[in-house]
C-alpha cells in the first residue's frame, strides 16, 4: 500500500510536526507529509517543514472575513495537496463544518489532557487549578464542537503539587511526541473505525503493517490504554 498523505496544519513552533517528520524519516510511520500550512505567516514549525523539504503554506483570515469564508479557503488550499488525512498539530483555530466536510472523518488533532476533561484552550492550567493527580493527551477525530470527537489515544501524565502549567505542559508534550505518531500508524493501517462516536480499533483484522510488539512496548513505556 502507498504511505498515508498527511496534511498538517499549525500555528506556532511545530514540535508535533518535527516529531511526525522525523517518524516518517525514520520509517517508524508509513506516511508522507505533503504540505504543512498554517494560519500566522512564518511559524517557527515552518522551519521543519522546509528541513524535510515540505511544501508549506500561510493562510491568514482577513480582519473581517467570516469564520466559514476563512475555512472555505484554507481548505481549498489543503484540497489541492490532496491529503488522505490532516493533523492539527498546534493549530489554534476551532474549525468549522464547513472545513471539516471536506475530509469527513479525516481531521485528527492532539489535545494536552485526558478529554472529555479540560477542554480548550490552556487545559495544563486547568488541570492544574483542579488539583487533579493525573492528566496527559489525547488523539482524537475532529468534530463541529470543541475538543468533543471520537478519542482515538489518550496517555497519560502524573501531576505533581508542585507543578505549574509551564511544567505539566512539558511533561505532557513528551507524551504526545509519543502517542501522535502511534496513532497516525493506526491509521495508515486502516485499523480505525468510527461507531457511535467510538473509535474501535481493528488489531486483528488484516496483517500488520509494523510489528504488533511496537504497539506493546510503546503502551508499557507510556502508561497509555486504548
Amino acid at each position: 500500500m502507498e504511505p498515508l498523505r498527511l496534511a498538517v496544519l499549525v500555528s506556532g513552533r511545530g514540535s508535533n510536526l518535527k516529531v511526525i517528520l522525523d517518524a516518517v524519516a525514520g520509517g517508524a510511520l508509513e506516511a508522507s507529509v505533503v504540505g504543512v500550512f498554517s494560519d500566522r505567516v512564518e511559524p517557527p514549525a515552518f522551519e521543519w517543514a522546509r528541513r524535510h523539504r515540505v511544501p508549506v503554506l500561510t493562510v491568514v483570515a482577513g480582519e473581517t472575513e467570516r469564520r466559514a469564508a476563512y475555512d472555505a479557503r484554507l481548505a481549498g488550499a489543503v484540497l489541492g495537496v490532496r491529503p488522505q488525512a490532516v493533523v492539527l498539530a498546534g493549530f489554534m483555530r476551532v474549525l468549522s463544518p464547513v472545513f471539516l466536510e471536506a475530509f469527513p472523518d479525516r481531521v485528527l488533532n492532539i489535545h494536552p489532557a485526558l478529554l472529555p476533561a479540560f477542554r480548550g484552550l490552556d487545559a495544563q492550567a486547568q488541570a492544574v487549578a483542579a488539583g487533579v493527580r493525573f492528566s496527559g493527551c489525547t488523539v482524537h477525530f475532529v468534530d463541529a464542537g470543541t475538543d468533543t470527537g471520537p478519542i482515538i489515544l489518550q496517555t497519560v501524565a502524573p501531576v505533581y503539587p508542585e507543578d505549574t502549567a509551564d511544567t505539566l505542559a512539558a511533561r505532557i508534550l513528551a507524551k504526545e511526541h509519543k502517542t501522535c505518531p502511534a496513532a497516525l500508524q493506526l491509521l495508515a493501517e486502516g485499523r480505525l473505525r468510527i461507531r457511535d462516536r467510538r473509535v474501535l480499533i481493528d488489531w486483528d483484522g488484516r496483517q500488520p503493517r509494523s510489528p504488533r510488539d511496537s504497539v506493546a512496548e510503546w503502551q508499557d513505556s507510556t502508561g497509555s490504554w486504548l
